[in-house]
């Protein structure tokens, strides 16, 4: 069942937020031994809400009595936010990040917290891929992304800093949203770096997203119409330039230009592109040094990768981090510039399927450019390669024209996989 689908029967009384949560926990148990997906989950708390949510006669919410989980780098009220380390111990968050409240708003029960990796870096946790549970899921979203791919909730929060959320959506074959950086309020999220940092949420389709988003996002801000899909026009980037992409994944790229019709042409800004992930790379380790202060005494008990990162940002002189910060600016005007002859970018998530292993969680390298501009993206599922294993594309967009971007990414994921049906499960 689609989530949209959950949500109109939550409201219409044919579901009960108490038998749809019971559902999710028992996929959640079924599954939970192989995929380990979450690091704790509040079968007592979020039972409370459930009954809470039946017994009051308040308006129900867009996402009434829906099952979320939300990640560990995200503070839960009565929860503790370990934040894949074991740097941070049991004592329980005081209150709610920001976005856990709009969620609460809406009418969410919140299930649990879902494994992060090492203060959404590079080392994982023990999550494994649905799709084979032989391969990484990806980081640092692989809780939420697992727990999504593999049907046991409709939904949950995840973040971004490089590829975060997209990475693992492409290698779980969910379909996710990180926001343009500064939409959601990141208000009790341990993050990296200020200016990258970006909310987002995993879903099993692009037209849940698009319901969540429309539950969640400021109704002060005015939504600008949605340009007709089939006329869209796209630039196609093929990430060349970063890494090589793999067989499969070239000819997922191939395959989306032969189905998706409307205007195509050949991305060409290839240096800038470089110099964006460059950037990124700079200005996310020094942000990175000041953001994780507190960490900086204990180094060696923390990953090799990530004490890496705290002390390439000690050392990166100020004027280096101001001018991958000017780099960023003045790409950001280019790329804005380029939205006004077309709707969207589209290019692969990630260079193929996800590696075989849990040792590691992939590169980011295809997310940094975007990430670093701070522009909203959506992972969209349903491809394969021939082993089975998901390769998801990503669709770059325009900030404040989220519309647009949603409109043409639910069009791209019907046209390349018409008969895929995403299933959250029956009672």
């Amino acid at each position: 069942m689609l989530l949209r689908d959950l949500a109109a029967a939550l409201r219409n009384g044919s579901r009960t937020p108490v038998t749809t949560l019971e559902t999710a926990l028992t996929a959640v148990g079924q599954i939970e031994g192989e995929l380990k997906a979450w690091v704790e989950i509040d079968a007592e708390g979020a039972r409370n809400a459930a009954k809470a949510l039946e017994a009051s006669d308040a308006p129900r919410g867009p996402l009434w009595g829906v099952p979320v989980g939300i990640k560990d780098l995200v503070d839960v009220a009565g929860l503790p936010t370990r934040c894949g380390t074991s740097l941070r111990g049991d004592q329980p968050a005081g209150s709610d990040a920001d976005c856990v409240q709009l969620l609460r708003s809406a009418g969410a029960v919140i299930v649990g917290k879902t494994v992060t990796t090492e203060f959404g870096y590079f080392r994982p946790g023990p999550t494994r891929n649905p799709a084979n549970r032989d391969y990484t899921p990806g980081g640092s979203s692989s809780g939420s992304a697992a727990a999504v791919a593999a049907g046991t909730i409709p939904l949950a929060l995840g973040t971004q800093t490089a590829g975060s959320l997209t990475r693992p959506a492409s290698f779980c074959g969910a379909a996710g949203f990180v926001a343009a950086t500064g939409t959601f309020s990141l208000a009790g999220v341990a993050g990296l770096s200020h200016s990258l940092d970006s909310l987002g949420f995993l879903c099993q389709s692009v037209a849940d997203l698009q319901y969540v988003w429309d539950a969640l996002r400021d109704p002060s801000q005015p939504a600008v119409p949605a340009a007709h899909p089939e006329a869209a026009s796209l630039l196609l980037w093929d990430g060349s330039e970063l890494g090589e992409l793999s067989p499969a994944m070239s000819e997922a790229l191939e395959h989306a230009k032969t189905v998706v019709s409307g205007g195509m042409a050949e991305w060409s800004e290839h240096g800038l592109v470089v110099q964006l992930a460059d950037a990124h790379a700079t200005v996310m380790a020094y942000e990175a040094a000041r953001e994780r202060s507190a960490e900086l005494p204990y180094l060696d008990q923390l990953s090799a990768p990530l004490a890496e990162l705290l002390n390439t940002g000690l050392v990166t002189a100020e004027d280096d981090y101001k001018a991958a910060l000017e780099t960023i600016s003045s790409g950001r005007k280019k790329v804005l510039s380029l939205f006004d002859s077309c709707d969207a970018i589209l290019g692969p998530a990630a260079l193929g399927a996800a590696p075989k292993g849990i040792e590691a969680t992939g590169t980011p390298v295809l997310s940094r450019p975007w990430q670093a501009l701070g522009l909203p993206v959506i992972a969209i599922p349903g491809l394969h390669d021939d082993s089975g294993m998901p390769l998801g594309l990503q669709l770059i967009g325009r900030p404040g024209h989220e519309e647009t971007l949603f409109s043409i990414a639910q069009y791209i994921e019907a046209a390349l996989t018409p008969s895929r049906i995403p299933a959250f499960p029956n009672p």
